[in-house]
């Protein structure tokens, strides 16, 4: 296991973090972290790593783009002094280009992305312990889908930016994709994008398979 005792580990991203998280604390308890995978996150930390009071934060909000994050990055990252910091965004950075498109603004082309993620990392890398990197996805099977495939695009920057900065990598998208070869998409997310249950049990499995999470652990 890659968390130390006492240490806390904040999330932040769009609604698949956000989940209808509490506001502005996003955690405690009565559901404060929401219900998707940084719940199930904390409770298995909780049920199976006990002595190591992890304390969980939930810093997602929906809609939010890689933008959105540098706005109140300060605020929701580096004010909280997280031990470990976890971000997945990127979803409606590519979404909005597809079910808005005449609506430029709204759009984060890929090297905006590239080098918004890359300084926000850059510039908190050096008061965490540690960072987990979470590519966007796309619930498709077909990798020539305009937006699977632009989705593809944006999950390779951020594999790139967590072997420049030595940062944990999670492809969330290749997690999906072992499931995909058995449901098909909509079984796990009506939009292919807002997970059910099982979709956000795949992200949380992912998640604590990097960090060293021992399911055996009694």
């Amino acid at each position: 296991m890659k968390l130390n005792k006492g240490q806390k580990l904040l999330f932040i991203g769009d609604s698949i973090t956000d989940c209808e998280r509490v506001k502005p604390a996003g955690e405690g308890k009565f559901g404060a972290l929401g219900n998707g995978y940084v719940s199930f996150v904390d409770g298995l930390l909780q049920a199976v790593y006990p002595e190591l009071g992890i304390r969980v934060v939930n810093k997602g909000i929906s809609g939010n783009t890689v933008r959105n994050l540098k706005d109140r990055w300060q605020e929701d990252v580096l004010d909280q002094k997280p031990d470990w910091l976890s971000i997945m965004i990127g979803i409606n950075d590519v979404w909005r280009q597809y079910d808005t498109p005449f609506i430029k603004d709204w759009h984060v082309g890929l090297d905006e992305y590239q080098e918004s993620l890359r300084k926000l990392v850059n510039e908190t890398k050096p008061f965490v312990n540690g960072m987990v990197l979470m590519t966007p996805y796309y619930l498709e099977s077909n990798e020539h889908d305009a937006m699977r495939r632009t989705m593809d695009q944006y999950g390779a920057v951020v594999k790139r930016i967590a072997e420049e900065t030595g940062c944990l990598f999670i492809d969330t998208q290749a997690a999906f994709n072992q499931v995909l070869k058995e449901l098909y998409p909509a079984t796990l997310a009506w939009d292919r994008v807002h997970p059910s249950t099982a979709g956000h049990m795949v992200i949380a499995r992912a998640f604590l398979r990097e960090i060293g999470f021992d399911w055996d652990k009694v």
